[in-house]
């Protein structure tokens, strides 16, 4: 058989030893042909590929970012001023380069696509890519572990800064409609107030909880938001710098905000997400074997398992308010920013 690989979306830690993975069982268990696809969809429109062999796969367990390249192209979408048929091109492309099966490596987006492919006759398996752990289906995702793991190592040192100067130090982290990164950082940093986009929070809620460890003597709080958080009056300004300056403006307290951004997704990944990738990506290999198509890989109760691409793809697995680390943490005194 011949397969493609490509990667699409942002870059995460683990791509590289998910294609690596793939790329490895493909060639030396199953005696299959592998050709990397460059620039992710883009590059499957332009024709830009590569064959891969063993030396090509060769130092990617512990490397960051893709060495394919990632785009954000998403050729379903419907274009102003441009009347090509684009889905039309990438089965053309597809058929051209003899594959029997494309294996798409990305998170949400990449998952709508590759269902949408999956109608137009491409044989396609995916495999969930996200920092922000947000894919439906699976319990969770590469690249995920490592994010935690330098949020987490942000936020300890911030407490040491804060603790100094008597501050109040708000750390935003990635995470626009889900929550995940906040939450288990937010608790493995000893965070005092936690926001994530799925409880929303009252910026008062969060002033009294601070002044509530200040009476008690505790004069540095670390708050952890995350950055698609909004307030319950739904500002659009970055949740940081509005919290922030909302804080000082209705109250004593002084504030420093610090936005970890991109930080979070670069480097070589833990332990933990080279393995589940390196799991994932042989995964993905043992289906393409047996013809199993139009499924994304996934783990479930711990194993490894398949979805359908429809089953999986517009929908977002979210934070949910029942969620242990949640309720742990209020019986811990940490806020979210909604207690009544």
């Amino acid at each position: 058989m011949k397969i493609g690989i490509l990667t699409s979306g942002g870059d995460c830690p683990g791509i590289n030893a998910t294609i690596r993975g793939v790329g490895r069982t493909a060639i030396l268990h199953y005696n299959m042909e592998v050709v990397g696809i460059r620039k992710g969809f883009s590059g499957l429109l332009e024709n830009d590929y590569t064959i891969m062999d063993e030396v090509a796969l060769s130092g990617l367990l512990y490397k960051g970012g893709t060495i394919l390249g990632t785009s954000r192209e998403k050729p379903f979408r419907k274009r102003l001023f441009s009347d090509e048929d684009l889905p039309r091109k990438l089965k053309q492309h597809y058929d051209d380069l003899g594959l029997d099966c494309l294996v798409a490596i990305g998170g949400n987006g990449t998952m709508k696509t590759a269902a949408k492919m999956r109608a137009l006759g491409i044989n396609v398996v995916g495999i969930p890519k996200t920092i922000d752990n947000d894919i439906w289906g699976t319990e969770v995702t590469f690249g995920f572990d490592t994010a935690v793991a330098t949020a987490t190592e942000c936020i300890d040192r911030l407490h040491t800064t804060a603790e100094s100067h008597r501050r109040v130090m708000v750390v935003e982290v990635m995470g626009h409609k889900a929550g995940w990164i906040a939450l288990h950082s937010g608790m493995a940093g000893g965070a005092h107030v936690i926001l994530i986009p799925e409880l929303g929070y009252n910026p008062d809620k969060v002033i009294e909880a601070i002044n509530r460890r200040m009476n008690k003597g505790k004069l540095h709080s670390i708050v952890v938001v995350a950055e698609g958080v909004k307030s319950l009056g739904g500002e659009k300004e970055r949740p940081a710098f509005y919290l922030s300056k909302y804080i000082e403006e209705h109250s004593d307290l002084v504030c420093r905000e610090t936005v970890l951004g991109h930080i979070q997704r670069g480097g070589s990944p833990t332990a933990a997400d080279r393995n589940l990738a390196t799991l994932l990506g042989g995964y993905a290999t043992e289906l393409i074997s047996n013809r199993i198509f139009g499924v994304m890989v996934a783990v479930v109760n711990g194993q490894m398992t398949h979805l359908p691409l429809e089953e999986v793809a517009g929908k977002l697995k979210t934070v949910r308010e029942d969620n242990p680390l949640v309720i742990q943490g209020k019986k811990l005194g940490i806020s979210f920013g909604t207690e009544d």
